[in-house]
């Protein structure tokens, strides 16, 4: 299993149909494709676990693929808990979940950073956090990497230093 990456928004505005809205608009804003079945997962008692979408970007010349399967988590869901701001650098009283799931970003980066960066634009106080790293992204960030030259190892790098 590839490093998995995560939003996390705020615990109080969480919505997994925003979520679901949000992605679908950064997806049409960063020229991925979208492909969503509406398969939901759901417990043993019937309650919502969490549904998942692939969102994909093929080059023109057909030789650059890459896809990203990204998860998203009912607000009960156990898996959204975020219990790692002092790790993060991010303030304790800050109420966040983990949403928006990415199982593997390996292969993906290009992909992700132009999906996250128009995610980031419609969630500014968002953060985008890759599992194996002890820093966030914030929209900012995401800026400053987009008026950089592309760099594939961007998301292993820190942005502020």
């Amino acid at each position: 299993m590839g490093t998995s990456a995560v939003i996390l928004t705020k615990k109080d505005k969480y919505s997994p149909e925003q979520l679901l809205a949000d992605t679908i608009v950064a997806a049409f804003h960063s020229d991925a494709a979208l492909y969503f079945y509406n398969s939901k997962t759901y417990t043993n008692e019937g309650e919502f676990l969490y549904t998942t979408l692939n969102i994909n970007h093929k080059s023109f010349r057909g030789d650059n693929e890459s896809s990203l399967i990204f998860h998203i988590h009912s607000i009960n869901s156990s898996s959204s808990e975020f219990y790692y701001h002092e790790d993060l650098g991010l303030d304790s009283n800050e109420s966040l979940r983990q949403v928006g799931h990415i199982e593997d970003i390996y292969g993906n980066q290009e992909l992700i950073l132009h999906f996250i960066y128009e995610y980031l634009k419609l969630n500014p106080d968002d953060y985008f956090w890759i599992a194996d790293n002890d820093w966030v992204y914030r929209l900012e960030d995401m800026q400053n990497l987009k008026s950089l030259p592309y760099d594939r190892d961007w998301c292993y790098k820190n942005a502020i230093g």
